[in-house]
């Protein structure tokens, strides 16, 4: 499949160096970022549809199930009624008040064919990286290659895919299973993340890489 041309880096990055390819390593995991209900509930402050990202996470999960592969599912939840534990950022962002701990809003969406055996990993920011154990689990099992998925492109996603650069992981985004609220913001991210941080990959490719002997 053709990377469609609104999320290819523009040529004078190209010309300058940008956009090199990380490549995929020898041990990945699969990152599913914050498909809680609070993001996949259109009617939600925080929502937004992801019915067919939903579907494409799900093939991505029954391969790495398939291939015995890590598998890590993020939410962000806020115990603090004063949402203290969210510091400043829900002066950027009101809509954090709706993600309480114990709440429905913070649950996986159960479109997800997730196993019980998938982590969860808990988060207050956008990164899956800030403030977690998620580096340390993936060092304990020796995964180089992170394959991530989930909402938002331009937010968590993104925030993710540039901590994975920065701790030394191969970031791969699979391109039809990432969502956002904004067409344009998912575009530009889509186009960031291929320019800098790591590589925006269509998802047959991604399939081959996992499914491999």
């Amino acid at each position: 499949m053709a990377t469609p041309p609104q999320h290819r880096a523009p040529d004078f990055f190209r010309e300058r160096g940008f956009a090199g390819r990380v490549g995929f390593g020898s041990r990945p995991a699969l990152l599913v970022v914050d498909l809680v209900n609070g993001f996949t509930d259109a009617g939600m402050p925080l929502g937004a549809p992801a019915e067919a990202e939903i579907g494409q996470v799900n093939r991505l999960l029954d391969a790495a199930h398939a291939a015995a592969l890590p598998v890590f599912l993020t939410t962000i939840q806020y115990d603090s009624p004063t949402l203290a534990d969210a510091g400043v950022w829900p002066a950027k962002i009101q809509g954090l008040a709706s993600l309480r701990a114990g709440t429905p809003a913070v649950e996986q969406d159960a479109r997800l064919r997730r196993r019980e055996s998938d982590a969860i990993i808990v988060k207050k920011y956008a990164s899956s990286f800030f403030g977690t154990d998620l580096i340390s689990r993936l060092h304990a099992a020796q995964v180089d290659t992170l394959v991530i998925t989930g909402m938002s492109t331009s937010g968590c996603v993104r925030a993710s895919a540039v901590d994975a650069c920065q701790y030394g992981l191969r970031a791969i985004v699979v391109r039809q299973a990432v969502a956002d609220r904004s067409p344009a913001a998912h575009d530009q991210a889509l186009v960031d993340i291929e320019t800098k941080y790591g590589d925006v990959m269509d998802i047959e490719q991604v399939l081959a890489y996992m499914n491999k002997p």
